[in-house]
């Protein structure tokens, strides 16, 4: 039983310390930003999001089979502007959601 309270207090103590450590070094810290050093919205406004459609970008074929890609031959992102820009819109009957137990394309 001695030894079961000696190692809580160790405990307690490891504890204590640690408690003290963290406020030491917390006290050293830079205190945090005033509101003037806040980032403030342009004077213009918020930005607005863009949205457009986008389609796959083809990945370009080495002119052998055994000629290599190298990385200056292939595009920069996955997909690429699409000319019709229109949305597309949901048509009754045409299809549900996968799994919706829908018959699907009719």
């Amino acid at each position: 039983m001695f030894f079961a309270f000696l190692g809580g207090m160790v405990v307690s103590g490891a504890l204590i310390w640690a408690v003290r450590l963290g406020m030491t070094v917390r006290d050293q810290e830079p205190a945090p930003p005033s509101p003037e050093e806040q980032p403030h919205l342009p004077d213009g406004g918020a930005v607005h999001e863009e949205q457009e459609v986008r389609e796959p970008e083809e990945m370009p074929h080495a002119a052998q089979e055994s000629e290599r890609l190298m990385p200056y031959q292939l595009h920069h992102a996955a997909s690429k502007r699409c000319d019709d820009q229109e949305r597309k819109r949901w048509l009754p009957g045409s299809s549900g959601a996968f799994g919706s137990g829908g018959p699907g394309h009719v």
